[in-house]
């Protein structure tokens, strides 16, 4: 049997955030490593996948006739672009969907970081009640208002964070060599800065920027060198943006007050991850999320119902589609 949709995500996912998918669209739901999925992409008209998750094999695509690979996030790295262009099948995406969700988290574990929160949970539960309040209070801990942010990437994302902290008076520094709205972000307040200057001054750096060749292991060793004593770093874009060992020796150096990590070269992130096996103090300061942060229910359900939007204009209204991104 021919289906119009082959759908990479169990159709429980959209049915819990109140989205249903297209009923006029006959949709098989499978996971990446179906041995039949060759198979039913030869006769399908649309593949729907998650933004997470391992890189399809290019040869999945070779005899098919597909008019869109849609994907129900912001993320196209699962995907092979050369062979997507060759074989003229367009890959759109679902820009901004999560940008509320992605802001709520940075906010958040900049707090939790910045005031060691998470810390203190930990030495309360010790029995280390006095002893660490004492100490954080003689710390002289900063919240959020008022700091230096640097924003490394002020794609939609980007803009949404930089918004968000307008309402804590945070001086807001960015750097992207191919910014997508510059008046938005003049409009906000925020600065254009080369990347070592963000570095010096920022409090805390948050890395919104997609996974390319450029952006691969752009965080490193040398910029880690480069930050403020203490400054706090918050990674919610790709895992391999970032050097883990050389995140985890700033974090047990001292170099670093604190991390958020919320996704990882390997997902799950392996045993032998550098970032797992810090020592208690360096651990304390690093906050482990599994790539959740663009993920509510409020975001879950605007991304899914834009996408089943997309494919039902493609598919059933013979249009082309929006938020095309090759």
């Amino acid at each position: 049997m021919a289906f119009d949709v082959v759908c990479l995500r169990p159709e429980a996912d959209f049915l819990r955030v109140g989205v249903t998918p297209p009923g006029a669209l006959k949709i098989t739901y499978r996971t990446p490593d179906d041995p039949q999925l060759e198979k039913l992409l030869a006769g399908a008209r649309a593949l729907v996948m998650p933004a997470v998750g391992a890189k399809l094999a290019a040869a999945l695509f070779e005899k098919t006739a597909l008019r869109l690979v849609q994907v129900t996030g912001a993320g196209v790295d699962r995907l092979d672009e050369n062979s997507l262009r060759r074989l003229n099948i367009p890959v759109a995406n679902v820009p901004g969907g999560s940008n509320s969700a992605v802001a709520e988290y940075v906010l958040t574990a900049a707090s939790v970081l910045l005031r060691r929160l998470f810390w203190g949970d930990r030495e309360i539960r010790a029995g280390r009640y006095k002893e660490f309040r004492a100490a954080a209070v003689a710390a002289n801990l900063p919240g959020l208002h008022g700091l230096t942010v640097g924003i490394v990437g002020i794609g939609t994302i980007g803009l949404a964070v930089t918004k968000a902290l307008r309402a804590y008076d945070c001086e807001i520094l960015f750097y992207d060599p191919s910014p997508r709205d510059s008046p938005a972000a003049s409009r906000l307040g925020a600065r254009a800065v080369k990347l070592d200057e963000l570095l010096a001054r920022s409090d805390v750096v948050t890395l919104h920027v997609p996974l390319i060749p450029a952006t691969r292991g752009m965080m490193g060793a040398p910029q880690f060198a480069k930050m403020k004593n203490g400054a706090i770093l918050i990674n919610a874009a790709r895992g391999s943006i970032v050097d883990e060992a050389a995140l985890a020796e700033a974090l047990r150096s001292g170099r670093l007050g604190g991390a958020a990590v919320d996704v990882y070269p390997v997902e799950p992130p392996e045993a032998s991850n550098p970032l797992l096996s810090l020592d208690e103090e360096a651990s304390h300061r690093l906050l482990l999320t599994p790539h959740m942060a663009g993920v509510t229910r409020q975001s879950s359900a605007q991304l899914f119902r834009s996408a089943w939007d997309n494919v039902e204009r493609v598919l059933l209204q013979g249009l082309a589609p929006l938020n095309r991104v090759f």
